[in-house]
């Protein structure tokens, strides 16, 4: 009998273990399948986090397609998962103390999956971070954009936090420039104390595109050190210089200081990141003869060499008293713009009447150019119908007329280029595809002889230019303060041409408010607008640019 008891007990065993088994295999099949998608869902809720990532952001290149007024680099970033907090207890002390916006979000809501602490950490917050010896603190690399060239920044402008642009390029091409986010899911590994993560992508990005400037940035930071040493010479709070090629309406080069660095994460003063060569419209004063002069030539009002009778220093033109800068009398119209008569220009603008406003608008003044920059000024020209007794008189020599500096650059290229309408151009990609040379809206005759007569003035400030054309026109303005003209703060400005066979280049200087009193343009904005055309003509002879 003994020998078959261990039958059944065999037998009971083996049905205790198939009975354990299959309670296994149910558990299982429970667990993996039917009630697969709870456990899926409860496990993506409490570990899976889904993230916007900007992709690649365009750079933004000079006239060369090589040199990048922008780089791309990566830096880290600091962040929580409230979910996922491994040391619950120290990491809310840690915020709390430390971080407490951060630590209210996630008091007040428990459903609060991820936080940031910092964005774009420099390397001693990442060690600050890391001496805490935090596990719940993760780091995650995002792009960040670096600006090389200080020279440019009003230009380029400058991105946020979250790399899309604010101002400049940066803001105007934005969409172009930032392309389309990648849509991922990020998952901690469980097996890692480290801060690595599985990482899905649930919509592919698309990378941003390549913005090409015509800006040529040697030339960019040639003709900033120039400004920078008159502005420091006069002690002036600001100023401009523009360089245009006019057969063409390229910008080679944009500089206004006082500037800024857009590296720094805050900036001071957000004035400094205006491009007021765009932004910012003036009363230029006689330099705005220079157009009046033109308009009467074109009308035929007047000839080069007509004898105009200035009246010394004083005359009442219409019981209006206008004074020249010095005493003149019975002078050649060219002479009349060479010595800068206010009274030989107005007498001139009485004969041209309502038609001068329409030559100002010819030339592009009161109307934006169109130029691929945001926050472009389109200035102000007084029409017929608001003109007063004395509107007509003072805006022969640059008052009643705002303009901008780019306004003065385009109206001097039409001089420039023998007559043709033109636009100022930024940007060589994405091209506008603008044709040139096909609306001619001067004479030949009247440009050639308005060039003779700067040529007169602009030969005076030609010093190391020699075999050079060189042709220009100074404005000296009183500036507007507290809405009344000031006895004591002017603005300076220099447009010019320089020419030799088919190479034109046009050059605007600008300086605002310089402490020293008793100035005139020809002291200050001439001087710098003959520097700034040395060191551009030496750098495109190096570079063939001219034969």
């Amino acid at each position: 009998m003994l020998k078959n008891d261990y039958k059944p007990r065999i037998l009971i065993v083996f049905f205790v273990f198939v009975i354990f088994y299959l309670i296994i295999v149910l558990r299982l099949y429970i667990l993996q399948i039917h009630d697969n998608n709870f456990f899926e869902n409860l496990a993506n809720q409490q570990y899976l986090v889904e993230l916007k990532i900007n992709p690649d952001r365009g750079k933004i290149y000079d006239r060369t397609g090589v040199n990048p007024f922008t780089i791309n680099v990566l830096v880290n970033s600091a962040f929580v998962l409230p979910r996922q907090f491994q040391e619950k207890e120290k990491i809310l002390n840690f915020l709390e103390k430390n971080y407490n916006d951060v630590y209210k979000k996630i008091k007040s809501n428990d459903k609060l999956k991820f936080a940031w602490l910092e964005r774009q950490l420099t390397e001693e917050r990442i060690n600050y971070f890391k001496s805490k010896n935090l596990k719940d603190v993760l780091f995650m690399p995002e792009q960040s954009r670096f600006y090389p060239y200080n020279s440019a920044s009003q230009i380029i402008g400058f991105t946020d936090i979250d790399n899309i642009g604010l101002s400049g390029i940066e803001l105007y091409f934005n969409k172009y420039l930032q392309g389309t986010p990648t849509t991922v899911e990020l998952k901690k590994d469980a097996r890692s104390d480290s801060f690595y993560f599985d990482k899905r992508i649930i919509e592919e990005g698309v990378k941003g595109q390549k913005v090409v400037l015509t800006i040529d940035s040697k030339l960019q930071f040639l003709v900033e050190q120039e400004l920078e040493k008159t502005l420091n010479e006069f002690n002036a709070a600001q100023g401009s210089v523009l360089v245009i090629n006019p057969d063409n309406g390229e910008i080679l080069s944009m500089v206004n200081l006082p500037s800024f660095d857009p590296n720094q994460k805050s900036i001071e003063n957000l004035e400094y990141t205006k491009n007021k060569i765009i932004t910012e419209n003036y009363e230029l004063g006689s330099v705005m003869k220079t157009f009046a002069a033109l308009a009467a030539l074109q009308e035929g009002v007047v000839t080069p060499d007509e004898m105009i009778d200035c009246e010394g220093k004083v005359a009442f033109i219409d019981n209006f008293r206008v004074e020249n800068w010095k005493s003149v009398d019975l002078i050649s119209f060219s002479d009349v713009i060479r010595y800068s008569s206010n009274v030989g220009i107005a007498k001139i603008a009485k004969r041209l009447g309502p038609k001068l406003y329409t030559h100002l608008k010819r030339l592009g003044f009161g109307e934006k150019t169109g130029i691929e920059f945001p926050g472009e000024r389109k200035g102000f020209v007084n029409p017929p119908s608001n003109w007063s007794r004395s509107s007509l008189i003072v805006m022969s020599f640059g008052y009643e007329i705002m303009s901008t500096l780019l306004q003065l650059g385009k109206a001097f290229s039409i001089i420039a280029n023998g007559g043709y309408d033109i636009d100022p151009v930024l940007v060589k990609f994405p091209s506008r595809n603008k044709n040139y040379f096909e609306k001619k809206i001067y004479k030949t005759e009247a440009i050639e002889q308005l060039k003779v007569i700067l040529e007169s003035i602009g030969s005076v400030y030609s010093k190391n230019l020699e075999g050079f054309r060189v042709m220009g026109k100074t404005g000296t303005a009183r500036a507007i303060e507290d809405g009344r003209y000031s006895d004591k703060k002017h603005n300076y400005s220099f447009a010019g041409i320089i020419e030799k066979d088919k190479y034109k280049r046009v050059i605007v200087t600008f300086v605002k408010d310089p402490k020293s009193g008793g100035l005139w343009a020809s002291q200050i904005c001439a001087p710098l607008f003959n520097r700034v055309a040395e060191k551009m003509i030496i750098q495109d002879l190096t570079s063939g640019e001219i034969s």
